[in-house]
């Protein structure tokens, strides 16, 4: 009886985040079929929460709940790259890992290391893709499957799967729709980069656009901003760092927002950008450009109420003022 030679490639997988999870869940359904998965690469387990205890992150989780192996470098070099060679690693796939790779890691897997960036490479190279693209506007992005290479996010692309951005979405439902895409450039490009089939092209350095890492800072409202902008910035920050002001000396957490055309009456309403309007229970905040809604707020401490529940328990007037930040870019060009 003929053998049939086992074709399936030893694989690991770099990763730290929950937007990995529609990925592992693919390869774990290919795990024995096509693939032998050696291990999950993540971040050590952290401390979280009030209680401050050391937590896995998901991608960590759901190694354990797999038994599928898990290590868990605070910082992967030389060992690891040696552990790669001497298991035979075909492929490594890296996304959201959180940790700069290095040269002899990158060269470890026979077939090479191939990282899912959530943007449209060149552009939104970086920390904060997703964040930055809502924050920018952007009608769309994706998700680029590329070459990990010494250079942030600069190796060559090979497929990229594109996702609209909605125009009321926040970030949290656009990191599950990027998650999703991922099993979508799985599922086209799998089987050929196993074979060593898949063509990969050089980006254009003159096209590609650089996102920092996002700081508490960021979402400090700036009200000399668009309107337009304001709400952008909030519906990419709702997870962290999310949105607020000042009052004074008191901060205020701006839970939900919305875009208004200005009424006449609003029109006849003067003052500075961060000038108050109350009308009716709703609250209206002068921007650069015109108005924007508040709909919930928050006092430290408190919570989350609307409008109307927040104004009974919180002494504020029309043309009160609030203070905010300098809206410091996200991006810049190469």
């Amino acid at each position: 009886m003929q053998v049939r030679e086992n074709t399936s490639k030893r694989v690991v997988f770099f990763g730290s985040d929950a937007i990995c999870l529609p990925a592992l869940n693919w390869l774990k359904a290919k795990h024995l079929e096509s693939l032998d998965w050696l291990a999950i690469i993540s971040q050590p387990d952290r401390r979280q929460g009030r209680g401050q205890r050391k937590l896995p992150n998901p991608v960590a989780e759901f190694a354990q709940k797999h038994g599928i192996p898990l290590l868990q470098p605070e910082k992967p070099g030389s060992d690891l790259a040696d552990w790669l060679v001497s298991n035979r690693v075909d492929i490594a796939f890296v996304m959201a890992y959180g940790h700069f790779i290095g040269r002899d890691l990158r060269e470890a897997p026979t077939l090479g290391m191939f990282n899912f960036h959530a943007s449209i490479l060149p552009k939104y190279r970086g920390a904060s893709p997703i964040e930055s693209a809502i924050a920018s506007g952007e009608k769309r992005t994706g998700v680029s499957l590329m070459e990990v290479d010494a250079k942030m996010d600069s190796g060559a692309v090979s497929h990229i799967e594109y996702v609209p951005i909605a125009d009321q979405v926040e970030a949290s439902s656009m990191r599950s729709q990027l998650g999703l895409a991922v099993v979508a450039i799985l599922e086209a490009c799998f089987e050929k980069l196993c074979r060593g089939q898949l063509v990969f092209k050089a980006q254009d350095e003159g096209e590609a656009t650089y996102c920092r890492k996002l700081s508490k800072a960021d979402g400090l409202i700036d009200f000399n901003l668009s309107s337009e902008s304001i709400f952008n910035r909030w519906r990419a920050f709702t997870s962290w760092p999310t949105s607020y002001c000042y009052h004074g000396e008191q901060r205020i957490k701006v839970g939900s927002m919305r875009m208004v055309e200005p009424s006449a009456h609003l029109l006849q309403v003067v003052g500075k950008p961060g000038t108050v309007h109350l009308q009716e229970n709703r609250f209206f905040v002068k921007t650069g450009d015109g108005w924007i809604e508040l709909m919930e707020l928050q006092r430290p401490g408190g919570k989350l109420l609307s409008i109307a529940e927040f104004l009974r328990g919180y002494r504020l007037d029309s043309q009160a003022l609030l203070h905010g930040g300098s809206g410091e870019p996200l991006v810049r060009s190469n």
